[in-house]
């Protein structure tokens, strides 16, 4: 019994070790950025990236939820272009999209507001440049996260890889075909 004690001790205590040094290691402002090269022309990528119905086409969060309400308004492919989803499953959760710059065959900005699950705030840019007769795509999020997501970090790194990933192959397989 007590090398069973002892084992949950020493657990316990590694976890609160890993959280006051994950708390005090890892800064407020989160930053997370995917590339990948798709065979494509700059225009062609840009046609996807253009505007939110555009985006969602292979945007991995659309998936989670086939029943999602998405609202649209705004001129699409302007800024000020903006999407609202809302949805039961609180792995899609609800919030809204705007697009809040555009740089012609360059850049694609917005603003995301999170409800639900949590609420919070990021902003997502993508940005294009040529390789060759090809375009390197870079996708990026920047946040800034509560004190105690901070332990989180790893994980959200992960989720995060695993749909950039995801949505960027989709982004291929569009503008390559």
């Amino acid at each position: 019994m007590k090398t069973i004690l002892k084992v949950i001790g020493i657990i316990v205590l590694l976890i609160v070790g890993y959280a006051i040094v994950a708390i005090l290691a890892f800064g407020n402002n989160y930053h997370y950025e995917k590339s990948m090269v798709i065979n494509a022309p700059k225009e062609k990528v840009w046609q996807q990236i253009n505007s939110m119905k555009a985006f969602n086409q292979w945007n991995p969060w659309m998936k989670l939820d086939k029943n999602m309400k998405v609202t649209y308004t705004g001129n699409s492919g302007e800024v000020g272009d903006k999407y609202y989803w809302d949805s039961k499953n609180d792995d899609a959760g609800a919030g809204c999209q705007e697009i809040k710059e555009l740089v012609l065959n360059k850049k694609q900005k917005s603003e995301m507001t999170f409800i639900k699950p949590f609420e919070g705030q990021a902003t997502s840019e993508i940005l294009l440049s040529s390789e060759g007769n090809s375009t390197k795509v870079t996708w990026t999020m920047d946040t800034e996260q509560e004190t105690w997501m901070k332990i989180m970090r790893p994980m959200m790194d992960y989720q995060m890889g695993k749909s950039y990933e995801e949505g960027l192959q989709s982004l291929k397989q569009i503008c390559e075909k």
